[in-house]
């Protein structure tokens, strides 16, 4: 039997594909343009998805599913009913492939959604739970949120397993975006304001959630669950800094500008989102994955870091 992957082109499906296929496992990668991957992976393209996607070619003798694929956040989005865009890819898409595949007999899928739908900040002492009263704030959030709601429907509908993890910021090889953004400020070694910040954030390394993924394909115990990850390895932003800037080899020069001048700072240029999220904690709760399903992380941040710093260094020297 074979599991199929969407997004298999994408920063997670790669990793996926490539570990599940040095298992010798068969996989069928789902993907918008053809790219090379392993010899043992069928890719099958479909340049775009939509909640009228026929999915039986793709679907035909797999067991598992992971559905990866999803609008995530667009700079300078200029959509002008945004949270209709994010619902027709992450709640319509899902919705459509889930139900062709519990009646293509499939036995078990898996969603990757995001620790937003818990919501963007945590209190002192209170780590983001599974069994949180969901709270999303931002459009891709509610979108995540509502596909886990009929992802449970269908579910119960049909006896098709579903299994939900719930990332926070994931970095390894190949990551973009905010995290890219702050190991290149990092690499510029001048003196940055976050000294005095005193949060705790939770992130996982690429290698752990693709860990975390193929546990989840074969464990008894995973099916109707929705699971928190994380490396188990909360960090404050000053410390991660640190560890990034350890990891790159570079000098660090941290300055311990007061919390309130940040903030107004961030206000004046209109910054005040992004400020909430540098300032304020956000960590999860992994015990039920620890104690429920044995799991350890298998890399530890440093080693994950030491990966990602890697990474940056060989792409920055052949660009």
């Amino acid at each position: 039997m074979t599991v199929l992957v969407t997004g298999a082109n994408g920063f997670v499906g790669s990793a996926l594909c490539e570990s599940l296929s040095r298992e010798a496992v068969s996989v069928r990668g789902v993907v918008r343009t053809l790219k090379s991957h392993p010899s043992c992976i069928e890719d099958i393209v479909i340049a775009r998805v939509s909640s009228g996607t026929d999915w039986t070619f793709a679907l035909r003798n797999v067991r598992e599913v992971v559905h990866l694929a999803a609008r995530a956040h667009v700079m300078n989005d200029r959509c002008s009913d945004q949270l209709a865009e994010f619902r027709s890819i992450n709640v319509a898409v899902t919705a459509n492939l889930a139900r062709q595949a519990a009646a293509a007999g499939v036995r078990r899928f898996i969603f990757v959604s995001s620790i937003k739908v818990n919501g963007e900040l945590t209190r002192v002492g209170q780590p983001f739970t599974a069994d949180d009263l969901p709270a999303p704030e931002d459009r891709y959030g509610v979108s995540k949120h509502e596909a886990e709601q009929i992802l449970w429907q269908i579910a119960s509908e049909t006896g098709m397993e579903v299994v939900v993890l719930r990332p926070p910021l994931v970095y390894g090889p190949g990551v973009k975006g905010n995290f890219l953004r702050l190991m290149q400020t990092i690499d510029k070694q001048l003196p940055l304001p976050f000294g005095a910040i005193r949060n705790r954030r939770s992130l996982i390394y690429l290698g752990n959630l693709v860990d975390v993924i193929r546990l989840c394909l074969t464990h008894p115990e995973a099916a109707g669950k929705s699971y928190l990850v994380s490396d188990g390895d909360d960090v404050s932003t000053p410390e991660l800094i640190r560890r990034v800037a350890t990891a790159l080899g570079c000098r660090l020069f941290l300055v311990p500008v007061p919390v309130s001048w940040i903030r107004w700072v961030g206000g004046m240029l209109a910054k005040q989102a992004v400020v909430d999220r540098l300032l304020g904690s956000l960590y999860a709760d992994i015990e039920p994955l620890r104690e429920g399903l044995g799991w350890r992380p298998p890399y530890t941040m440093q080693a994950g870091l030491e990966a990602t710093a890697h990474w940056y260094r060989n792409t920055k020297a052949n660009t």
